[in-house]
């Protein structure tokens, strides 16, 4: 299995401290050693940092543990293959092209039968399951809503269904987002933590690291993180039920 890694805020924030506990799972502190990739949405634009190399040891991995890129939206992720060779080609995140927007996606478990998903103009560039289920998800969308619908709300509850099909082929937690809002759907494992004013002090669980929140935020500041298991020792994650799902938008729930 994979790991994910999430964050919805109000305000453009770094990742560096939530990044550097899952990196030590990358290989190190957890078996998650076939590669690894992070997406920071900036405005309409994105970039994407991506290795299949193990990201405990990798030397871009460790600039973005102390290089705060500030982003209001990220997607993270640490991979355990299953599906596909270990090669950048099969390295999560993956982004594509929806109604002029960057859709980023990632998933952690096994599906099966997902060589038949109809996956439309999308076409998978590697081997897995993953990909295929992000083609797949795009493809539906494209069918269901010819032109992007005025309420993009409408678009993450169908994503909702989606979600729910795909799960019925085996293991689908995931995280997409088109870099206002952040979708999360649980299959067996996803957490969250929303935090705010005030903000306190917090550790890191893989790594002997901690952070003064206060320090480096303001009042008004709401930030949520997302992952597979909690990243952190000392504070309250919650879990999102089995075969449901919470919809982010600046660091809120609103679905």
């Amino acid at each position: 299995m994979c790991e994910l890694l999430g964050m919805s805020a109000n305000v453009p924030t770094d990742i560096c401290f939530s990044f550097k506990g899952l990196a030590r799972r990358g290989g190190d502190k957890g078996p998650h050693k076939d590669g690894w990739g992070i997406t920071f949405y900036e405005g309409k634009g994105c970039r994407s940092f991506k290795d299949p190399q193990p990201c405990c040891s990798s030397p871009i991995a460790k600039l973005l543990q102390d290089y705060p890129i500030k982003s209001q939206v990220v997607i993270g992720h640490i991979r355990q293959a299953n599906r596909g060779n270990i090669a950048l080609e099969n390295t999560h995140p993956f982004t594509r092209e929806l109604w002029g927007n960057n859709w980023t996606f990632a998933h952690n478990g096994q599906l099966t039968g997902y060589e038949r998903l109809a996956t439309g103009g999308y076409l998978p560039i590697g081997q897995t399951d993953s990909e295929y289920a992000f083609c797949y998800l795009l493809a539906q969308l494209t069918k269901h809503f010819p032109a992007k619908p005025l309420n993009l709300f409408d678009a993450f509850q169908f994503i909702k269904q989606c979600a729910d099909y795909l799960n019925t082929l085996g293991v689908c937690n995931l995280l997409i987002s088109d870099g206002v809002y952040l979708f999360a759907y649980c299959s067996t494992k996803l957490h969250w933590i929303t935090r705010r004013a005030p903000f306190g002090k917090a550790k890191l669980l893989d790594e002997d690291v901690e952070i003064d929140f206060q320090i480096h935020t303001t009042p008004s500041d709401v930030v949520t993180m997302i992952a597979t298991m909690p990243l952190t020792s000392n504070e309250v994650w919650h879990s999102i039920a089995v075969n449901q799902a919470k919809l982010f938008k600046n660091g809120e729930i609103i679905f």
